[in-house]
């Protein structure tokens, strides 16, 4: 759980089994303004409920990062848990990967980069 930086130009947050008893997404939004520009890979491997609030924190982050030319990649999604994009029509929003070096890999090349 938490949040890491995989590179100046991308981090990846990992959500706890139950997300709203974390603040990860909150931090990454707040990480992610005008002056620190990053793309985000959110891994769900943990996730076993999906409250409306994370869902909320998701579309928020979507926003901020789209409006900074950035991306935002959830992988590891649990069946349970993707299908509650689907049901609730978000899946067409949000860019969907396998796993963390699936979400990495389909990133730009020069955002992923270490560095």
């Amino acid at each position: 759980m938490g949040i890491q930086y995989l590179s100046h130009q991308a981090l990846l947050v990992t959500l706890p089994r139950e997300p709203h008893r974390g603040n990860e997404l909150e931090i990454a939004i707040r990480m992610t303004g005008p002056q620190g520009a990053r793309d985000v890979i959110v891994d769900f491997s943990l996730v076993r409920i999906m409250p409306s609030g994370t869902l909320s924190e998701l579309m928020i982050l979507e926003r901020r990062l789209a409006d900074h030319d950035r991306q935002l990649i959830l992988c590891s999604l649990p069946r349970a848990i993707r299908e509650v994009f689907t049901r609730v029509g978000l899946g067409g929003l949000f860019r969907f990967a396998q796993d963390q070096l699936t979400a990495l890999q389909s990133l730009e090349p020069t955002r992923c980069s270490p560095g």
